[in-house]
């Protein structure tokens, strides 16, 4: 597990406004709370050796079999388990994007190199990891060009993580379709989908064969019971939960206009919520502590994404109050970088 991942609030006593994971922090959970204290009875019990309930639920709502989905603790558990499954293989990790599928692939043996394009890849078969919508950039590549490559190179497995499908301003892959394929393993987050970081749930979507495998490498019991019953009504509320995509985003385009007449920062495209930026001059951890200790925020330092240096930082958009106080924040470091 790398060091520098967001969300560290634990490393601060006064963040009042969290930018630094891609998770929106204002949704309303108290539904959710409260089922979760009618069912706090369970863990008295063991849970589900396998998450089968959890498992058929997603199934019938994506309209594939049970055997083709494979729940986890977090997506990252997937990412964890499908290196081990594939230990020792070449894997192209398309960059920059989440540190986690490097850690996880030279954890298990792997020999791994970075890309930065889908257009060429080698006849060696390998193993690609790639994010889409990806993190930490939100950019996202078309449907129809990813399914063309997964077509033009059938000797590889792609690893395509959809974590952050619902903030998508266009159609990602379809579970359905992609389930009928032996080379596509397709990873999805109720983490960001549902705002609930600390339950840790995740999911994998794959044919029969693959999640075959991959089940192979699951741990007994590696979801909770209270996870379980957070994921179950998670998934029966759904509708509620879904985020107002056109809305963020056209909140981030304010946010990143108002932060570019700066002059201080380099923006990136994004097709969400969320963004990377660079600065012009000083350091994005020296930016970090200046907001946390001046202003009670909390961005994502992202020196360690592959390719990316000690300039580049990320966040991702929150309420229009908390966005102005990032904006304010960041006009007042850039006037203390100048002096």
């Amino acid at each position: 597990m790398i060091d520098g991942h967001g969300d560290d609030l634990y490393r601060y006593n006064d963040i009042e406004a969290n930018f630094s994971s891609n998770v929106y922090n204002h949704v309303n959970h108290d539904e959710l709370y409260r089922h979760i204290s009618e069912n706090l009875y369970k863990i008295r019990s063991y849970p589900e050796p396998e998450p089968y309930s959890l498992e058929e639920i997603i199934a019938h709502k994506n309209g594939i079999d049970s055997d083709s989905v494979c729940v986890t603790n977090g997506a990252t558990e997937a990412i964890y388990l499908i290196a081990m499954c594939f230990r020792g293989s070449h894997s192209l990790i398309l960059s920059p994007t989440f540190r986690e599928y490097e850690d996880a692939c030279r954890l298990h043996g792997h020999n791994v190199q970075n890309i930065f394009s889908l257009d060429s890849l080698p006849d060696e078969k390998s193993i690609i990891w790639l994010c889409n919508p990806n993190n930490p950039t939100g950019q996202i590549r078309d449907a129809a060009y990813l399914k063309e490559v997964i077509s033009k190179y059938p000797q590889h497995t792609f690893v395509i993580d959809q974590s952050y499908e619902m903030f998508a301003d266009r159609p990602t892959l379809q579970v359905k379709e992609m389930a009928g394929l032996e080379n596509v393993i397709i990873l999805h987050s109720m983490t960001k989908c549902f705002a609930v970081p600390g339950i840790r749930l995740g999911y994998a979507t794959a044919c029969n064969t693959l999640i075959k495998l991959i089940r192979s490498h699951r741990m007994p019991w590696s979801v909770n019971a209270l996870a379980i019953e957070a994921g179950r009504f998670l998934l029966a509320h759904t509708e509620q939960y879904k985020p107002d995509v056109q809305s963020l985003i056209k909140e981030r385009e304010r946010v990143e206009t108002r932060l570019a007449k700066t002059n201080a920062v380099d923006i990136y495209p994004s097709n969400t919520h969320y963004m990377l930026l660079r600065l012009k001059y000083g350091t994005s951890a020296e930016l970090k502590d200046y907001l946390a200790v001046n202003h009670h925020i909390l961005i994502r330092e992202a020196s360690n994404f592959a390719g990316l240096d000690n300039r580049y930082f990320r966040i991702a958009i929150q309420t229009y109050e908390e966005n102005n106080k990032l904006i304010k924040g960041f006009k007042e470091w850039t006037l203390h970088q100048l002096q």
